[in-house]
């Protein structure tokens, strides 16, 4: 007879042996978010080719005639004059592009009109058009033979000109995307409690534009302040009246002076550098504030 096994004497599955374990190979590219070792390199030393050895070698060369050299060369009259020249009429442009980018952003995204597509494709124009192409528009347009009577070359108000159509877009398009996000039932509960339309601006829309409009001033700023195409014509290069520091530091190229050029282009880099690091840490008090009310 053949033996018959029950279910208790019957052999106990074989467990099957663990499958040999291979070698883990090292990625230099992961599908997880990150680019791995080989990426990362890649970024510096792109990095390190296009943005850090420009600027080592621009300040070795400011420093040629030692320190003293280059303090005399950033404090010389002519070039606190270009500076102090350059410094405030990019401030004015960036106010005068909080207001009027701001607007502008308003208008693209709350109101419809013929031709809104049009309007909004033209604010980046100067993103694509050369500044020097700006120059001479402005020019012939504001120059001494204006067809609409306006003089304003080789003046300040025609360096804000200049300088506001070409920072123009950097508001614009930094608070466009914060309206176009913004919770509108906020505004009409602010409306239906009886709250102004200048009440509900100041009091819900603007605080959560401000991150947005300050990081557009910030940029516009800083484009200014290193602008040379778009004011170079109608700027006029007039020494401590419309000279800009781009402008000062050619002129002092043509003169075969290119250590105080270096020195007058570092102390330039130093004003945009902190203007960015100051907009940097503004974000990311906005991101954590936003991210403890959260």
């Amino acid at each position: 007879m053949s033996e018959i096994h029950g279910p208790d004497t019957a052999a106990p599955p074989r467990t099957p042996a663990p499958a040999e374990r291979r070698p883990r190979r090292r990625r230099w590219f992961t599908v997880t978010g990150t680019v791995g070792p080989l990426g990362i390199g890649i970024t510096m030393l792109w990095l390190s080719v296009i943005v850090l050895l420009p600027l080592a070698a621009l300040t070795v060369a400011s420093f040629e005639d030692g320190i003293a050299g280059f303090w005399d060369a950033i404090t010389s009259p002519a070039a606190l004059a270009s500076l102090r020249v350059t410094v405030w009429v990019s401030v004015v442009v960036a106010l005068i592009n909080v207001v009027m980018g701001t607007l502008i952003a308003w208008v693209l995204v709350r109101d419809e009109f013929p031709g809104k597509r049009i309007v909004n494709a033209l604010i980046d124009l100067p993103f694509a058009l050369p500044t020097i192409v700006a120059s001479i528009v402005l020019l012939s347009l504001y120059g001494p033979n204006s067809p609409i009577g306006v003089q304003l070359n080789a003046t300040q108000p025609g360096l804000v000109v200049a300088l506001a159509f070409v920072t123009l877009p950097f508001v614009v398009r930094s608070v466009q995307p914060v309206l176009l996000e913004t919770d509108r039932e906020v505004e009409q509960a602010a409306a239906s409690l009886g709250a102004s339309n200048w009440t509900i601006f100041r009091k819900v829309v603007l605080p959560t534009l401000s991150p947005a409009i300050i990081s557009g001033a910030g940029l516009a700023f800083a484009r200014a302040i290193g602008e040379y195409g778009s004011v170079v014509l109608i700027g006029g290069n007039i020494p401590r009246e419309t000279q800009m520091t781009s402008q000062y530091i050619q002129q002092q190229i043509e003169i075969d002076r290119p250590v105080n050029a270096a020195a007058v282009s570092v102390a330039l880099l130093a004003i945009a550098f902190v203007t960015l690091f100051v907009l940097r840490i503004l974000a990311s008090r906005d991101q954590r504030r936003e991210e403890q009310s959260a």
